[in-house]
C-alpha cells in the first residue's frame, strides 16, 4: 500500500473510532441556570434554579448516541419574594432537603435531525422529582461550538468545546406529590421549565 493511502486509511479509521466528548455542565462562569413558571388565576411565579451539574457525553457524528444526566441543586431554587421561596423549599413543597436534587438522566435520544451545528431531537429520560421518577420526552436543541471554549472565558489562546442544550417542558406537581390538587388559584398544578445550559469541555 503506497504510503499517502496507507495515511488516509489511517486517517479515516481513527475518524471513525473516535471517542466522543465528555461536556461538564458546572459552568465556570456561574451563567448556567433553568427557569420555570407556575401560572394560576391569582399569583402567577417565576423562578429560576442556578445550581446546575452534570455530564453530557456528546458525539457531533453520531449525536443519536448521546448520553448523560443534568442534575440541579434543589437548594438552589428561588422566586423574588423570600417568604414563597421559603415556602417553595420546604417538604411541603419540593423538600429541598429530603430530596437535594433534581436530576434529568437521559435514555434515549429520538428523531435527531443535524443541520450545520445544531442537532434537533426528541430526548426521552428519566426526570427525577421530590423522590419521584417519571420518564417524560423533551423537545431539545443541541448546538456544538468547535473550539469556542476558551473564547466564552475570554481566554482565546485556550483550546476546547462547548455544547448548548436548549430545551422547554413541563410536568404537573401533583405527579410529583407536591401537594396535588391544593392552592390551584394560587399555584398551578402545571409546572413550566425551560432551560439553555452549556457544557464545557476544555482542552489543554
Amino acid at each position: 500500500m503506497k504510503p499517502t493511502l496507507l495515511l488516509a486509511s489511517l486517517a479515516l479509521a481513527t475518524s471513525l473510532t473516535a471517542a466522543p466528548t465528555s461536556f461538564d455542565f458546572k459552568d465556570p462562569k456561574g451563567v448556567n441556570a433553568v427557569q420555570f413558571h407556575l401560572d394560576s388565576l391569582l399569583e402567577p411565579i417565576s423562578g429560576t434554579a442556578s445550581g446546575v451539574t452534570g455530564t453530557v457525553s456528546f458525539d457531533p457524528e453520531a449525536p443519536a448516541a448521546t448520553t448523560g444526566k443534568i442534575v440541579i441543586e434543589a437548594a438552589s431554587l428561588k422566586v423574588s419574594n423570600s417568604t414563597m421561596t421559603g415556602h417553595l423549599l420546604s417538604d411541603g413543597w419540593i423538600d429541598a432537603k429530603g430530596s437535594p436534587e433534581i436530576t434529568f438522566e437521559l435514555v434515549k435520544l429520538d428523531n435527531a435531525k443535524t443541520t450545520g451545528t445544531t442537532t434537533t431531537a426528541d430526548a426521552t429520560g428519566k426526570f427525577t422529582l421530590k423522590g419521584v421518577t417519571k420518564e417524560i420526552t423533551v423537545p431539545v436543541k443541541l448546538t456544538y461550538l468547535a473550539g469556542q471554549f476558551g473564547k466564552r472565558i475570554g481566554k482565546p489562546e485556550m483550546g476546547g468545546d462547548l455544547l448548548v442544550v436548549r430545551g422547554e417542558f413541563t410536568i404537573n406537581r401533583g405527579d410529583y406529590g407536591i401537594k396535588p390538587g391544593e392552592n390551584e388559584d394560587k399555584v398551578s398544578n402545571e409546572i413550566k421549565l425551560t432551560l439553555a445550559i452549556v457544557g464545557s469541555a476544555p482542552k489543554a
